[in-house]
């Protein structure tokens, strides 16, 4: 009884939330800069290396954010 604490504090929703829009960035501009990268040492046409990976860094990011508010809404729910 005396090492109990019936209000454990969890950590605050919102400030979990705010952070998601500089994780996509970050992960969509990582990406971008990986295609661009590959653009200049293997030139293809129409910069298909660059909108390749930056496509590709959109869907990981969209994974990203619905796999953090699935945890968010798991870890409040108990």
């Amino acid at each position: 009884m005396m090492g109990e604490n019936p209000k454990k504090k969890q950590p605050n929703r919102w400030m979990a939330l705010i952070t998601i829009p500089f994780q996509m960035g970050i992960i969509i501009y990582g990406f971008y800069y990986l295609g661009s990268w590959l653009e200049e040492k293997y030139h293809s046409q129409d910069e298909l290396y660059i909108k390749i990976f930056t496509m590709l860094g959109v869907f990981v990011a969209i994974y990203n954010v619905i796999r953090q508010v699935k945890q968010l809404n798991n870890t409040n729910d108990k």
